[in-house]
């Protein structure tokens, strides 16, 4: 008779006391505007899914698309002029 042993690790990976850092909580607030972008996106693709699109979810679908570019432009201009702690290029 074979025994079966749980992975602890495994198990324990996710436990309660492991909560995000402060510089985790940080970077997901700075990227929330493309997550809700991408989000927007999303529902708008699955709006069309089981039907041909209509002029209405044609428009719907840029306008997703162009939010979801613009939160990421903004995102990435951001985050260029950031400079590394102790003068890293």
């Amino acid at each position: 008779m074979k025994t079966i042993v749980t992975v602890q690790d495994a198990v324990t990976a996710f436990a309660d006391f492991m909560e995000p850092t402060d510089a985790e909580l940080d970077a997901i607030e700075q990227e929330m505007p493309v997550i809700l972008a991408d989000v927007e996106l999303l529902d708008a693709q699955i709006v069309t899914l089981d039907r041909i699109p209509a002029e209405l979810d044609n428009r719907r679908l840029r306008r997703a698309r162009r939010r979801a570019l613009a939160a990421r432009l903004a995102l990435a201009n951001r985050t260029v002029n950031v400079t590394l702690p102790g003068g890293a290029a």
